[in-house]
């Protein structure tokens, strides 16, 4: 088997997936935070393609950062100056070449996640 990563979002307080969030995937060694890619989550809270497909995987450390803010903004929700949640960062470590899932149950005032399957 070969790694690859993946996500869903789901939105806790309405009950249904996190459609048109934001994420931007991070490489992170040492100090330094390389940019990898940009994606939006489609109608059932997910990526159209893996976030890291196998021929882009490797072994390290990475960060998933999620725009909650914009995304709770574009739906409706009552605005905060500022906004409770805004920006939520996931680091974790990929440490063997295998599936990833990296899920996030968001609300206005709280997220969770942990590793899927």
């Amino acid at each position: 088997m070969t790694g690859y990563l993946t996500t869903h979002v789901l939105d806790t307080a309405r009950g249904c997936p996190a459609e048109g969030l934001k994420i931007d995937l991070y490489k992170i060694e040492g100090e330094t935070r390389t940019h990898l890619k940009s994606l939006t989550t489609n109608d059932d809270g997910r990526t159209d393609e893996q976030i890291l497909p196998t021929q882009e995987f490797f072994i390290g450390v990475y960060e998933l950062v999620f725009h909650a803010g914009d995304y709770l903004d574009s739906i409706g929700t009552p605005p905060e100056d500022p906004r409770f949640l805004d920006i939520v960062p996931i680091r974790f470590g990929m440490s063997e070449p295998t599936h990833y899932h990296v899920p996030l149950l968001l609300s206005p005032f709280g997220y969770s996640t942990y590793r899927g399957s």
